[in-house]
């Protein structure tokens, strides 16, 4: 299909080129709130929090909560409560009930919302391997499936696993049991791999948003919104393997080599074996074999070398490797990784 590309010059009367009221489903969720703080404080958005009406969660001055219950089928709430938003962004846990992500995609189209996030917020959505090994697929194909059918612009994050969550969720993750001193080794330890803190993710999103949405003219060359629409936007905190976060973890915690207990795993076996325990039912190994797949050499998880960053672009801070994994120690030391 050919895009053709549009200039501020030519929109109607009022047509400001910024965008202005952004509405958020699932603020209170680790993702959700990066977005709602990062985009409060760039002072440039009108943000409109949507929650459902049983909700105790507390939001933060500046917000506008509406209440709706979404658990239906009937979307005429939702559709009211979106009128006259220029932006949604999804952000639901993946546990969400299915189709619950294509519902938001049908309210917002009807609601005439100019742009949405579709609740997806890590790896890169159009590696269909990387996506399907990942156990991710059929989330994809019906985000897709709903995009398709809707007159809706869209974009995705393209950020692969969080990088403070990851290192202090344990052993399935990135590897490593942080109270008790353990690293597993998937090969050689030394594959590298984007990944990007929760406030880095909030930033992007926040820094996306900020843009101009279209060129002025035709000699416009500044980012625009409209360059990163229906496609990912990559961003990264870190580019790292399991072997420098090793390194970061005991500068950090002040430790040796020797005050850690270490074996070692082969990436293939790794993921069969996760893969065979989730089609019998057993969704313990799911996070295994999604961090395993991402371990896999020339996996899909280098981002900056295949598809590229728009770090510069969104004039992303660059980020103090020891300090995040400070984060991720205190997390892991105080139970406080959300799931």
């Amino acid at each position: 299909m050919t895009t053709i590309t549009q200039y501020a010059k030519d929109q109607p009367a009022g047509f400001t080129n910024r965008i202005e009221k952004v509405a958020i489903v699932g603020a209170s969720g680790q993702m959700g709130r990066q977005f709602t703080k990062a985009l409060l404080a760039t002072g440039k958005h009108q943000v409109t929090v949507i929650t459902r009406p049983e909700s105790e969660a507390v939001f933060p001055n500046g917000v506008t909560t509406i209440r709706v219950d979404y658990s239906g089928d009937d979307l005429a709430d939702l559709v009211t409560a979106l009128r006259g938003q220029e932006v949604l962004l999804v952000t639901l846990n993946v546990r969400a009930p299915p189709g619950t992500v294509s519902k938001f995609i049908r309210a917002a189209n009807e609601a005439a919302v100019k742009y949405i996030l579709p609740n997806w917020f890590g790896q890169d959505p159009t590696n269909k391997d990387l996506i399907d090994g990942m156990g991710f697929g059929t989330m994809r194909d019906g985000v897709f499936a709903a995009l398709a059918e809707a007159n809706i612009k869209y974009f995705f994050l393209g950020c692969n696993f969080w990088y403070e969550f990851s290192l202090a969720g344990g052993m399935d993750r990135y590897g490593f049991d942080i109270p008790n001193r353990k690293y597993t080794v998937v090969d050689s330890g030394d594959v590298k791999v984007n990944t990007t803190t929760w406030p880095q993710c909030g930033r992007a999103v926040a820094a996306l948003l900020s843009l101009k949405e279209l060129p002025d003219d035709a000699d416009d060359e500044t980012p625009t919104l409209a360059q990163f629409t229906n496609k990912p936007v990559y961003v990264s905190s870190f580019f790292l393997s399991q072997n420098d976060m090793f390194e970061s973890l005991k500068r950090v915690t002040g430790t040796t080599d020797a005050d850690w207990t270490v074996t070692h795993d082969v990436s293939k076996e790794r993921w069969q074996g996760a893969l065979e325990k989730v089609q019998t039912g057993d969704m313990r190994a799911f996070g295994r074999l999604m961090y395993t797949r991402g371990w896999f050499p020339n996996g899909g998880s280098d981002l900056q070398n295949t598809v590229g960053l728009a770090n510069d672009i969104l004039s992303l801070p660059v980020e103090d490797l020891d300090e995040a994994t400070k984060e991720a120690v205190r997390m892991a030391m105080n139970n406080e990784v959300p799931y």
